[in-house]
């Protein structure tokens, strides 16, 4: 599964975040496979971040992230930069719109 999230920077924090964000400590991205994430990426303009996570089952990952300590390290040191994210406060799916992919599939079979 692919899930969109949106998130929003601190005032001023955009250099700092992206810096923060060359590289995830080793311990997390281990984190992340243990619990089913293949892969994110995050875009940003201005302030507004976007993000695609790849992972078996979002709400899970999430959930066995929230104890995990390279996770919880790791968002002390991140939620210093995001004030929050939308629409909602916690990182959660946005709604589907359209996939290219799956018109051309259902176009095809």
């Amino acid at each position: 599964m692919i899930v969109a999230l949106h998130s929003r920077l601190r005032p001023g924090h955009a250099e700092a975040y992206e810096r923060d964000h060359q590289a995830i400590p080793d311990e997390l991205g281990a984190a992340f496979t243990r619990v089913g994430i293949r892969d994110w990426s995050i875009w940003r303009s201005g302030e507004d971040l976007f993000h695609l996570v790849d992972c078996e089952d979002f709400e899970a990952a999430m959930a066995a992230l929230a104890d995990d300590p390279a996770n919880v390290r790791w968002q002390a040191r991140i939620g210093t930069h995001v004030q929050t994210f939308l629409p909602d406060g916690a990182p959660a799916a946005l709604p589907g719109v359209w996939i290219l992919a799956a018109q051309r599939a259902l176009s095809q079979g």
